[in-house]
C-alpha cells in the first residue's frame, strides 16, 4: 500500500533538492568564466570540498555514523566513480553552454531514469509517467532552445555533453535508490560516493597528455586558483552550500519516492536555475522558455496529482 505522508515528505524534499541545487550552475559558470578554472579542476574541488564538510558532521553527529558494512564498500565505489563520470560531463556542460542550458540538457535524465529504473529496478511504468517524461522533455526542449538548428551546427560537442551529463545523472539516481533499498544513511553514503568520486576525479586530472577535456594540463593546475582567495572562497561556498545540501536532500528524497519519481520532480531545477540566473546574471527569459519552464511545472503537478489518486485507489476501504 503507498504511504500517504511518505510520499508528500518525499515531495516536499524532492521540491526543495530542486530549489537548492539550481544554485550550483550559476556558482560553477561563475567560477569557469571569471576564473578559466578548467572544469574537471573544478569538479574535484567540489568534490573534495563536499567530503571535508560531511566529515566532521558525521565525526560528531550522534545519530549519524562514518561505520559502513564491508559488503558495501565496493558498492559505495562504483557510486563513487559514476558520481565523477556525472559531475565531470555536468561541470563540462556548464563550461560549454552556459548554467541555463546545461541545467535543461541534463534533465534529459527523467528519460534515462524512468526506463532504467522500470528495466533494472523493476519501478513502476505507467501511461502517466510516460506522459510526464514527454512533457518535461519537451519542456526542457523549449527552455534550451533546443528547436533552434543554429543551436546543433555550432555547438554540437556541448549538447551532447549536456545529454551524456543527464545520463549519468539517471546513473546516480538509480544507485541512490538502490542505496536507500540496501539501508544505507543517506547522509553517509553521501559523504563516501564524494569522497570516492574526488579521488576519481584526482586521477582524471592526472591523466597525461590531454585525454580528457577539461582536465588539468599539468598536475600544478590543480591549484589554478592560487592566492585568490575570492574564487577558493566561491569554491568552497559552492561546495558547502547548494552541493551538500541540494544532493543531501535529493538523497534522502530517494527514502521515500522511486528514483524515476524523485528524478522527474527535481525537473524544476531548470526553471528556478533560469528565474535565478535572470535576477543574478541578467538573462532574460523568451517566451518559449517561460512556456517550457511551465511544462515542466505542469509534469511535476500531474505526477503528483496521479500518485494521489494511486495513494488513494489503493487504501483499504472503510466500512
Amino acid at each position: 500500500m503507498v504511504n500517504h505522508s511518505h510520499l508528500t515528505r518525499g515531495y516536499v524534499i524532492a521540491l526543495a533538492s530542486a530549489a537548492v541545487l539550481s544554485l550550483t550552475a550559476i556558482f560553477i559558470r561563475h567560477l569557469t568564466q571569471a576564473y578559466q578554472l578548467p572544469a574537471l579542476v573544478l569538479a574535484f574541488w567540489r568534490d573534495t570540498f563536499v567530503a571535508l564538510t560531511l566529515l566532521p558532521a558525521l565525526a560528531f553527529n550522534r545519530t549519524l555514523s562514518l561505520r559502513i558494512e564491508r559488503r558495501d564498500v565496493l558498492y559505495l565505489i562504483a557510486y563513487g566513480l559514476v558520481l565523477a563520470l556525472f559531475n565531470s560531463l555536468w561541470t563540462l556542460a556548464v563550461a560549454l553552454n552556459g548554467a541555463a542550458i546545461a541545467t535543461v540538457l541534463v534533465y534529459c535524465s527523467g528519460a534515462f531514469t524512468a526506463l532504467l529504473g522500470w528495466w533494472l529496478l523493476k519501478e513502476h511504468l505507467d501511461a502517466i509517467k510516460l506522459v510526464v517524461v514527454a512533457i518535461t522533455l519537451i519542456g526542457c526542449a523549449l527552455v534550451a532552445d533546443a528547436l533552434d538548428p543554429a543551436a546543433w551546427r555550432t555547438n554540437v560537442f556541448g549538447i551532447f555533453t549536456g545529454i551524456f551529463s543527464g545520463l549519468g545523472y539517471a546513473g546516480y539516481s538509480l544507485l541512490g535508490r538502490s542505496a536507500s533499498q540496501r539501508g544505507l544513511n543517506p547522509w553517509t553514503t553521501l559523504f563516501y560516493t564524494f569522497a570516492f568520486a574526488a579521488l576519481f576525479l584526482l586521477m582524471f586530472n592526472l591523466i597525461p597528455g590531454q585525454i580528457i577535456p577539461g582536465a588539468a594540463t599539468t598536475p600544478r593546475d590543480l591549484l589554478w586558483l592560487g592566492t585568490a582567495l575570492d574564487g577558493w572562497a566561491i569554491l568552497f561556498l559552492l561546495a558547502a552550500g547548494p552541493t551538500v545540501f541540494g544532493f543531501g536532500l535529493y538523497n534522502v528524497s530517494l527514502t521515500y519516492l522511486p528514483s524515476s519519481v524523485a528524478n522527474l520532480v527535481v525537473t524544476l531545477e531548470p526553471a528556478f536555475t533560469a528565474v535565478i540566473a535572470y535576477i543574478l546574471l541578467g538573462e532574460r527569459l523568451t517566451a518559449i522558455q517561460i512556456g517550457g519552464s511551465g511544462l515542466i511545472l505542469g509534469g511535476v503537478v500531474l505526477l503528483r496529482v496521479s500518485e494521489e489518486w494511486l495513494s488513494r485507489q489503493t487504501q483499504p476501504s472503510r466500512a
